[in-house]
């Protein structure tokens, strides 16, 4: 049986195209790699054609598409011939909607309130204006409704295999409430002419059979579509008589009539730009097709999480990835259910891996939830880079920032303007939802009655644009001391920018949102809204925080693009080896068992070609002459109408790191990848927002785009520049190939558990999705890995290849492997480093009882490789590291040189004993 906690993961990307067989097939490379849990996309059913699993429409079944329970059984074989465990990634958040293919939408779309899945989704339903009954908003039109309908886009039909009627906007199918059934009959039988065959006047019966407000009910009308299909000859009248609702711009009357009909239905069909304004359910950010369950309510919890317990009970799962955990209403509710259900389903004998994704802004500390070992380790990832980063020349990239950008090097000024437009284009109906909820709690009493909307609107947006982190977790008791402060803190912040009269309404804000309102002795306040308003804004500022820092302004702010990662600061001044060890000797306490990744399926750009973009602080004069003069180099290709400049001066200064990043250097720079530089360049301009965006595209600025990439990377036309850029990137490379050892090395043997994206066991150079899902070559993988012990002076000769990280990455997996306690519950000692090069070696021991691992990296490589031309000779670092306590085969006393150390590799991993057992701080689990 593998291990309850992971030594090594391993995240597969889940297409119809790598299906379960194909995941199969993959498992014993993993074995061999050194893997103890495979770690998969989500597997339960998506949306058809779905490339990522996100798009979940049904959470009772595996996906078809993968393979289905089959495909998962072959699957579940083979991880246990091979002992590995198996970890998937589950979305508990949302679900995809719209088309036809959620049972769970449409039967809300039919139904509305009355229906049993209305409880699971997070819809205002009286927010629609000027409609005398509730429904739901949907977005999906691509032209505006009048012109959809007069065009014939809406379509009325009929399934004479169900009994029942849907109008369709293309694949989008909209079902008829049921109780429009008996005026459909009448219209239909009158326009077919056939009142007086038998099978009219059988229809026009059973039309007449259900009278009164609301008939057929839900009851009844299974009977009445069942009695509809049986009628012979009904679907031949019915497909005569749906010509009374085919609209057409020559067909006024027709036209109408469909129209009120459709106006008569639990939904509203409307333009895809309402959304933005008008959109009365809860999405996944800012995307329509995705809606927010509420899993706060017992029934929906039970319902998508049955599959999941099934698997536990069956011995089939062993660890659960939590999508999102920061758009739940109460996740800290949630996580304990969850813990629950796990050990109703497999006893409480030993834990099940849980972890969850979050994002955790700087300094910010991660809640204790039930059962939770951690996150998905984006916030260790951004330590390992900031510690490799040469903060010297941070210093100096902030001022070419400067004079490119013409702007101060401070991020916090993007991200408020970032947190304006979103809140005005991206986000303004789920605003608007918040703000009509606070001022009906404020009319709710006498006391507080004359806070106006508008005023409410303008205190509600000042305390969003200052809110610092992603959210709070209220939960419905009293607020921790933590987020307490942090309300009191952003509500301050948010005063100090209020110019009108205050007369209370920041404090009546703040007590919305800490629910003192309701405290005992208070004016009295509606118990639901106050607690929904608190709640709901938590749901509402995660994504907030998403668009406008990680999808806006790390598309804006491009100082050094190693540091514009999902959880990362990008004007981060880097981060000192005492600094690091402190943190990791806190996370050995706190949160031994997490993840941690330095590639994802969510990051930015690929980890080798983050490492190698983190070198440019090391040579930062090298790097800002190289852009001066490529500039000039390129300026005739810029794309120059009026005061149109494609692209900007920020991005093109952006592109050319990208370039350095992405750099390929087994093979030419080819068609390829150019087309791949334009896909990223065409999305990181429209997150940027600024020339262009997703939602007012701007066609020239974009084409220029595109027409300087190619013209830059054509050698026709860009010899000189392209002679240049190869120059500085065989160097930047090499810098960046090193940085990338030293981050593995990190990765594999801090605190936590590590964790390996697909593929980038050979140099990930990729960049942002869909560009880092592409297919993987795991053959050539599962050939290249080293049978005998590898011969390290060969692999470094041919570095490029990729075979040197591929054998370092199963050299420390075996290392884990075969020191299990020590690197999943040993504590984290620092180690002392003297000498002229301590600052470039990061040096600490793991150790559990005597046994243990000395871990020394080396760091900031250019003083030592020529600026990035020459690998390093062992003998260029002059500096020891203090190994007093500890005994190993080669190390003769103390002091343990560098250059010993790193005589085959400039990084290593030592099995020591300690010489004498120090008990390790004592851990909680997390069952």
């Amino acid at each position: 049986m593998p291990s309850a906690i992971p030594l090594a993961t391993y995240r597969l990307q889940l297409t119809a195209d790598f299906d379960f067989d194909k995941a199969a097939a993959v498992v014993p490379y993993l074995k061999a790699l050194g893997i103890t849990h495979l770690y998969t996309s989500p597997v339960m059913k998506a949306r058809k054609g779905s490339t990522h699993g996100y798009d979940t429409v049904d959470h009772s079944q595996l996906n078809p598409e993968l393979g289905g329970e089959a495909g998962f059984a072959r699957l579940s074989d083979a991880l246990r011939q091979y002992d590995l465990g198996l970890i998937i990634d589950f979305v508990p958040n949302h679900v995809g909607v719209h088309f036809a293919d959620n049972p769970w939408w449409l039967d809300v779309l039919e139904w509305g309130q009355a229906s049993p899945h209305a409880v699971s989704f997070d819809i205002d339903w009286d927010l629609l204006p000027y409609r005398a009954r509730g429904g739901v908003l949907l977005p999906i039109l691509g032209a505006s409704y009048g012109e959809a309908l007069e065009r014939g886009d809406i379509e009325l039909r009929y399934d004479s295999g169900e009994g029942s009627f849907s109008a369709w906007y293309f694949e989008h199918r909209l079902p008829i409430a049921p109780e429009r059934y008996g005026e459909l009959l009448r219209m239909i039988v009158k326009e077919a002419d056939a009142a007086e065959t038998e099978a009219g006047k059988h229809m026009l019966s059973l039309a007449a059979r259900y009278t009164g407000l609301r008939r057929p009910n839900r009851k009844e009308a299974p009977g009445f579509k069942a009695e509809l299909k049986e009628i012979a000859g009904s679907a031949d009248i019915i497909a005569r008589g749906l010509a009374a609702y085919r609209a057409a711009k020559d067909r006024p009357a027709q036209t109408l009539t469909l129209h009120h009909l459709l106006e008569r239905q639990h939904y509203k069909l409307g333009h895809w730009r309402l959304a933005s304004s008008d959109i009365n359910y809860r999405r996944f950010f800012d995307v329509n097709g995705l809606a927010g369950l509420r899993v706060e309510d017992a029934s929906t919890f039970a319902a998508t999480h049955r599959l999941v317990k099934q698997l536990v009970a069956d011995g089939r799962l062993q660890g659960i990835r939590l999508d999102h955990i920061d758009g739940l209403r109460d996740p800290a509710q949630y996580c304990q259910r969850l813990r629950r259900l796990v050990r109703d389903a497999q006893g409480n004998t030993k834990p099940f891996y849980t972890v969850i994704e979050k994002i955790l802004c700087e300094h910010e500390r991660l809640p204790h939830f039930a059962g939770v070992q951690g996150t998905t380790g984006y916030e260790w990832m951004n330590d390992i880079t900031q510690v490799l980063v040469d903060a010297k020349g941070l210093e100096a990239l902030d001022e070419t920032w400067r004079q490119v950008s013409n702007r101060p090097p401070r991020l916090a000024p993007y991200v408020k303007d970032a947190r304006r437009r979103v809140l005005e284009t991206l986000l303004t109906s789920e605003f608007t939802v918040l703000t009509r909820l606070l001022a009906r709690i404020a009319n709710g009493h006498y006391s507080t009655r004359d806070f106006s909307a508008d005023s409410l609107r303008q205190a509600l947006e000042l305390y969003v644009l200052h809110f610092p982190v992603y959210r709070t977790y209220l939960t419905h008791s009293d607020p921790t001391a933590l987020d307490r402060k942090l309300i009191d803190d952003t509500i301050e912040r948010a005063r100090a920018e209020w110019f009108a009269a205050d007369e209370g309404i920041f404090d009546f804000l703040r007590d919305a949102l800490t629910m003192d309102l309701l405290k005992p002795g208070r004016p009295p306040h509606s118990a639901p809204r106050v607690r929904r308003f608190a709640l709901k804004v938590q749901q509402f500022t995660g994504p907030m925080m998403a668009k406008s820092l990680e999808d806006t302004a790390f598309y804006q702010f491009h100082r050094l693009l190693a540091l514009n990662e999902v959880g990362g600061d990008p004007a981060s001044t880097g981060l000192s080896i005492p600094a690091f060890h402190q943190a990791m000797q806190a996370r050995a306490r706190e949160w031994p068992q997490g993840m941690t990744a330095t590639a994802t399926h969510d990051t930015k750009r690929g980890e080798d070609a983050r490492a190698r973009i983190a070198a440019l602080s090391e040579i930062p004069g090298e790097w800002t002459s190289a852009v001066s003069r490529w500039k000039m180099l390129n300026a005739p290709h810029l794309a120059l109408h009026g005061k149109l400049r494609a692209p900007s001066a920020t991005f093109e200064y952006m592109l050319y790191q990208t370039l350095l990043g992405a750099w390929p250097l087994e093979e030419p720079a080819d068609a390829g990848f150019v087309e791949r530089i334009q896909a990223y360049a065409l999305k990181a301009a429209r997150e940027g927002k600024e020339e262009t965006s997703w939602l007012n595209p701007h066609e020239a600025y974009e084409n220029g785009v595109n027409s300087f990439i190619a013209k830059i990377l054509d050698p026709a036309l860009s010899g000189e520049f392209l002679e240049s850029l190869q120059t500085l990137a065989r160097r930047v490379a090499l810098l960046g190939a090193l940085n990338s050892l030293s981050q593995l090395t990190l990765k594999a043997t801090l605190p936590g558990v590590p964790d390996f994206y697909q593929g980038t066991e050979f140099w990930d150079l990729s960049l942002v999705d869909p560009d880092n899902r592409r297919p993987v070559d795991f053959a050539a993988r599962h050939a290249a890995l080293p049978q005998d012990a590898p011969d390290w002076h060969d692999l470094i000769q041919r570095w490029p290849d990729g075979r040197l990280k591929l054998a370092w990455t199963r050299h420390l997996l075996k290392l884990r492997n075969e020191l299990p306690d020590v690197f999943a519950e040993g504590d984290y000692q620092p180690l002392e480093v003297r000498g002229a090069h301590a600052d470039h070696v990061i040096a600490f021991a793991r150790r559990h009882g005597r046994t243990a691992a000395i871990v020394m990296v080396g760091r900031q490589f250019a003083p030592f490789t020529q600026a990035g031309r020459e690998w390093p000779a062992p003998d260029v670092f002059d500096a020891t590291v203090d190994v007093t306590g500890y005994t190993a085969r080669g190390l003769a006393g103390n002091e343990l040189p560098l250059a010993q150390a790193f005589r085959e590799f400039p990084a290593v991993v030592i099995e020591a004993r300690a010489a004498s057992a120090v008990r390790p701080a004592r851990q909680r689990q997390r069952a």
